[in-house]
Formats: structure tokens, C-alpha cells, sequence
């Protein structure tokens, strides 16, 4: 799987952030809980309980049609195992060796403290991988849940063709669905928290929302949609932008799909895609993707439009990056395949993606400056990605409370799939990242794809403290609190944001392990932000 991420009510109380339970304290009085679908019962882990594989909605027996109910069940269901992924093709995580085929995929888990019993803040993650891969489970959210006491649910979505075609055919059937299938899946699983997650110890009023890469473009694509509001209360983004594309442009994705497919010349153009095995569908997405696509009641504006007109849903807002987002897409799609950036491909990617501005990046980022094409092509990346995302919370800023950070330990293994590729080739060991890639931040919150990584002790004190951070956001809508740096909403005119760092203590110092977190005013200046910035708006 490529990792390629590459709309409220009255305004709701918030609560106090909680203090986790203690450690051995009380399980609740049962591991049965009841839902609107019927008893589910869960699992105890050590400070935590989880529930997993709960089905949230359906789809019945017809491909591209918007989420139902779950069906309802007699007895007590076992929540103890996680539920199948849907379909996607093979990749480099752990877990994903093979292609996966199940459409039957709609879950959801629910994690929460042990000895809590009701008013948790909720967090609700959508989880990542360009909207093509990646699964609910591959986040476990438990030293989350234990130093914050918050309530976490993780969640499935369809994805690929699956979860996005947008076809003429498909609109006349429903117009409100075609093209983000999937990102009607997301709300239909807040639909279920709003019902459910009281029983789980959560407070259904207490929802963030929050996602990384395609997950946090989800977040945004939320916050633009009228139908989700009311379902959460505080967003968080990191590492996703605010962008969807034409529906349009996705029928023409669609399009070339149903041409590889091999359904572009039948008369029923939809029975032959429904008749079609998924084992097809994950092979054809590979060579014909499908990305959300604006359409219907549901998605009408596009969320960079809504985030530039305040015409969204205004709930305080967390967003952020690392240091060096597209080091890890140079390394994917060059390095990883044996093929290493060429000078003339820097200049043919410089040319094919800026137009008319390409011969002023080729001057402002000339390849005499670096030590070779795919560092030059990360440095672009990094500078143009992160002027977009300065945009992005500017733009917030002006409606709703808005914390930028950018994750800045440059030392930090690297997230799981890179680091254990590390351990098995020169090639990715010996490849120069640049910094913080993207993905990397995920493991400071909670484990990331199954593994804990060898984090040294200052990066264990800067994961305390970013747990910290974001777990008085989510109970409260605004990061700060005792025994963490302050951290200031950000503001146009100081572009100030937060960079999360560990100190880097030599191992012969006797200094506590210790996080070196500030608010900083250096990320324009970092990323050569001016120089993008005189190229006009995006």
C-alpha cells in the first residue's frame, strides 16, 4: 500500500480534560454493551478496554450505493478480533502483503479507559493511505486512551473504485453518493458514535474528528459538508489538505477505470462493474485510480472554496505537518523502485507541475545547489507543500481557534514500513529523507501498523508530551495546559506554530529526558515560504 495522501449545532460545551484512571483501577462492570444493533462484547487490555470490529453500516448486496444500518443481531456478539479491511491492492505495510478483496468492511473499534463510565471526550480517527489502502486497525490508540482517558474509535471506509466512482450511470441511480461512497462511510460511523458511544463511557456531544494524510483531507472534506454537521466538535488534520476534485474530473478517473476494467462498451454499464470480482476491481485500480470526487447534498462545495469563504462547519481546529512531508514520495517513487531521480526528470517534474512559474523554481532550486535530482525535487516539494499548508491555516484562522505545529524531530526512526526496509536494504537505509517524513509523526500518538519503534528516551518524553497536547485539544479545543510550553493560536501576522521536537540529550548527559517543543516564527523562512509565495495563490 502507498502511503500517498498523498460542517456543528449550538455551539457544544467541552469538558475539563480528565485525568486517566489509575493503572489496575476497576473495569467497568461488564465487558457486554449494548448498541443500537444489538450487544457487543469486548475485550480488557492493560489499562484500557477495546471493542473491535463492530459493524457500523452496510452496503447490502449492491456495490455504489450510500451506507445503511448494520443489521441487527440477536445475543451477544464477539468484539474481540478486529473486522476484515476493504478491498485494496498489495503494499509495503505489514499486513498488507497481499491484496485484500472483502467489500463486506463497514467497522469500527472502540477503545476506552478502564475505570471511566461516561463523559469522555471521543476522538474519532480516519486513518490514512491515499484513499486507496490502509484499515481502522492499523492504529492502536491505547497509550492514548491511558495518559488522557479519552474514548478512541478507529474506522474502516471504503476506498479505491470502490469508494469513489463517479459515473453518470451511478447518478441517475442516486446523484448523492457518487464519487465519496467512502466519505459517506465516515459519517455514517459518526452517525453510529452520536447513537452508541455513551454505552462505551464516551460523551456523544465531545467528538473530534481527526486524520492523517487522506484521513486528515477527509477531516477537511467534513468540515465542508452540511450533512455532517453536528457530528463533531474540534477537527484535526495532519499532514492532509483542504481540496476536492471536480466531479468532472473524477468522472474522467471513473471513466478510465471502466476502460481497464473492460465494461467501457457494454449496454449496462453498471451491471458489468457489479458483476465484475474484486480481485478485478483492486487490479484495475492500479492502473486507473479513483479519488473522492465533489457531488450531491452531501459534498456540493469544494472544502478549499468553504475553508476560503468561512462557509463551513466553525469548530476549533489543529493542523500540522513534518519537516520534510514529500522526502518519503522522492524515495517511493524513485529510489524504492531502483530508478533514482534523474537531472532530466527534475527538470521535466519542475516543468510538468509549476507551468509557467517552473523556470523560476529551476532558478530559485538550481541542482548545482544539491547533492543530487531527488534532493532538489524534495526540497521543491517541501517548499511548495508547505506554503500550501501556510495558506491553509490562514485561511482557518480567519473563522475558528486554529494550532499549526510542524513535527520537527528529524532524528526519529522513521514509521514502520520505512524503518524496517531500513533494516533490509542500503538503498532505503542509506537514502537522504531530509528530516521528519511524512507518516513519521504517527507513532509519537499511538502505535502506528502493529509495531512500537526504538524511540529513545527524549523521544519518549516529546510522545508524553504531544499526547498531551492533543488530548487537551480533544477534551477541551485548545492544546494548551500545565506542564506544557505555551502554544499560541496561530495568527497571520506572526505566523506562529508550534515545533515538536525532542532535546537530542547525549547519552553520557545526567539531564532528565526531556522535550525542546516552542512556538516558533522560523517555518516561513525554513521553507523558503517567501519565494513561493511571490509566485501568486495557488
Amino acid at each position: 500500500m502507498s502511503v500517498l495522501g498523498l460542517g456543528l449545532l449550538s455551539p457544544i460545551a467541552v469538558h475539563a480534560l480528565k485525568s486517566p484512571p489509575a493503572q489496575g483501577s476497576s473495569h467497568r462492570p461488564s465487558l457486554v454493551v449494548p448498541t443500537a444493533s444489538g450487544k457487543v462484547k469486548g475485550q480488557a487490555g492493560t489499562g484500557y478496554d477495546a471493542w473491535l470490529g463492530i459493524p457500523y453500516a452496510t452496503t447490502a448486496a449492491d456495490r455504489w450505493t450510500a451506507p445503511r444500518r448494520a443489521a441487527s443481531w440477536t445475543g451477544v456478539r464477539d468484539a474481540t478480533r478486529f473486522g476484515d479491511r476493504c478491498a485494496q491492492p498489495s503494499g509495503w505495510d505489514p499486513g498488507y502483503e497481499k491484496a485484500i478483496t472483502t467489500e463486506d468492511c463497514l467497522g469500527l473499534n472502540v477503545y476506552a479507559p478502564q475505570g471511566s463510565s461516561a463523559d469522555a471526550p471521543v476522538v474519532v480517527w480516519i486513518h490514512g493511505g491515499g484513499f486507496f489502502g490502509g484499515a481502522g486497525q492499523d492504529t492502536n490508540p491505547r497509550k492514548f486512551v491511558q495518559q488522557t482517558g479519552a474514548v478512541v474509535v478507529t474506522v474502516n471506509y471504503r476506498l479505491g473504485p470502490l469508494g469513489y466512482l463517479n459515473l453518470p450511470e451511478l447518478r441517475a441511480e442516486n446523484a448523492n453518493g457518487a464519487g465519496n461512497y467512502g466519505l459517506l462511510d465516515q459519517q455514517a460511523a459518526l452517525r453510529w458514535v452520536r447513537s452508541n458511544i455513551g454505552h462505551f463511557g464516551g460523551d456523544a456531544g465531545d467528538v473530534t474528528i481527526a486524520g492523517q494524510s487522506a484521513g486528515g483531507s477527509s477531516v477537511c472534506d467534513q468540515l465542508a459538508s452540511p450533512t455532517a454537521k453536528g457530528l463533531f466538535a474540534r477537527a484535526v488534520i495532519m499532514s492532509g489538505g483542504c481540496a476536492l476534485q471536480s466531479a468532472a474530473a473524477g468522472e474522467t478517473q471513473s471513466r478510465a477505470f471502466v476502460q481497464e476494467i473492460g465494461c467501457a462498451t457494454d449496454p449496462d454499464v453498471l451491471a458489468c462493474l457489479r458483476a465484475k470480482p474484486a480481485t478485478a476491481i483492486v487490479a484495475a485500480q492500479l492502473k486507473a485510480p479513483v479519488r473522492p470526487s465533489l457531488g450531491g447534498t452531501a459534498f456540493p462545495l469544494d472544502p478549499g472554496t468553504a475553508v476560503r469563504t468561512g462557509n463551513f462547519t466553525r469548530v476549533p481546529v489543529m493542523l500540522g505537518q513534518t519537516n520534510s512531508e514529500r522526502g518519503l514520495f522522492t524515495f517511493q517513487n524513485y529510489d524504492y523502485l531502483g530508478t533514482p531521480m534523474t537531472a532530466d526528470q527534475y527538470t521535466r517534474s519542475v516543468k510538468s507541475t509549476y507551468g509557467t512559474n517552473a523556470d523560476k523554481v529551476l532558478a530559485e532550486y538550481p541542482l548545482t545547489a544539491y547533492p543530487s535530482p531527488g534532493q532538489a525535487w524534495t526540497a521543491v516539494q517541501n517548499g511548495s507543500t508547505s506554503y500550501d499548508r501556510q495558506q491553509l491555516m490562514a485561511r482557518l484562522s480567519r473563522w475558528v481557534p486554529t494550532y499549526a505545529y510542524e513535527f520537527a524531530e528529524s532524528d526519529t526512526p522513521h514509521f514502520t514500513s520505512i524503518f524496517r526496509l531500513q533494516q533490509q536494504s542500503a538503498t532505503a537505509r542509506d537514502f537522504p529523507f531530509g528530516g521528519a517524513i511524512h507518516v513519521d509523526d504517527l507513532g509519537y500518538l499511538w502505535d502506528y501498523l502493529g509495531q512500537t519503534l526504538p524511540y529513545d528516551d527524549d523521544q519518549l518524553e516529546l510522545s508524553h508530551q504531544m499526547i498531551t497536547f492533543w488530548g487537551h485539544f480533544t477534551a477541551t479545543g485548545d492544546p494548551n495546559g500545565s506542564g506544557t510550553p505555551n502554544w499560541p493560536k496561530y495568527r497571520t501576522g506572526t505566523g506562529e506554530l508550534m515545533s515538536l521536537k525532542a532535546c537530542d540529550t547525549a547519552p553520557s548527559s545526567d539531564a532528565p529526558p526531556a522535550a525542546c517543543s516552542r512556538s516558533t516564527r522560523g517555518f516561513a523562512e525554513e521553507h523558503d515560504l517567501d519565494f513561493w509565495g511571490s509566485l501568486g495563490a495557488p
